[in-house]
């Protein structure tokens, strides 16, 4: 088992070398002020005003002028290949949960291997913060007070099913999988209901993230 580097009894923010705003940084920030960049992550950051707490990585991707900005002891080689940077940070952080940022809008490969860290790194949880999305692994069970129209989008990352109250087209039955049914631009009627078989994402409008981490029960 990997020693934790990052310790929090609050969120800590993982920044990548994506798409990602002040607002998106600040976002984070505000419910996780521990920022960890993953290797070129910290250039993003610096970009934005905001000097990260820890680099980790392989370090093949952050610029030697962040590194002269950052100091020595704050900054992680993982020399290993087998895993991502992503992944890096995330077995190296124990906290409540990570929002995650700068990890899409750039490079899809980026992107999709982010979201199957996710998936398959059980701790700590991630909220990924997208430009238009907020994107978790849904739990077991979940119940989220949603606006009648809400946009809910439910993706597998492998074999799932489950048993839904409140959406326009109910999930129960459904034998999902990457290859097969899928649950994108699912709608709210109102409160939503969750149970969940499998791992599952579950994608929302970016203007729900308080309601997602209350329903959640994140620390904030």
């Amino acid at each position: 088992m990997i020693p934790p580097l990052v310790i929090s009894d609050r969120g800590v923010t993982v920044i990548g070398g994506g798409t990602a705003t002040p607002y998106d940084l600040q976002t984070a920030l505000a419910v996780a002020p521990t920022l960890v960049a993953a290797d070129g992550g910290a250039d993003r950051a610096l970009a934005l005003g905001q000097p990260p707490d820890w680099v980790i990585g392989d370090l093949d991707s952050i610029s030697p002028g962040a590194q002269r900005l950052i100091p020595a002891g704050r900054i992680h080689q993982v020399a290993e290949q087998d895993s991502t940077d992503f992944t890096k940070c995330l077995t190296r952080i124990a906290a409540p949960f990570v929002m995650a940022v700068g990890f899409a809008g750039l490079r899809l490969d980026h992107t999709l291997s982010a979201l199957t860290t996710m998936a398959f790194t059980p701790r700590p949880f991630v909220i990924l913060l997208t430009s238009d999305d907020v994107v978790f692994v849904a739990p077991p069970r979940l119940t989220l007070p949603l606006m009648p129209g809400t946009r809910v989008s439910l993706y597998p990352m492998g074999p799932a099913r489950g048993i839904s109250t409140g959406l326009e087209w109910p999930i129960e039955g459904i034998e999902f999988a990457p290859g097969g049914r899928v649950g994108t631009s699912n709608i709210a009627n109102g409160v939503v209901t969750l149970r969940i078989e499998g791992k599952m994402l579950l994608m929302l409008p970016r203007s729900t993230l308080a309601t997602v981490m209350t329903a959640l029960r994140l620390p904030a």
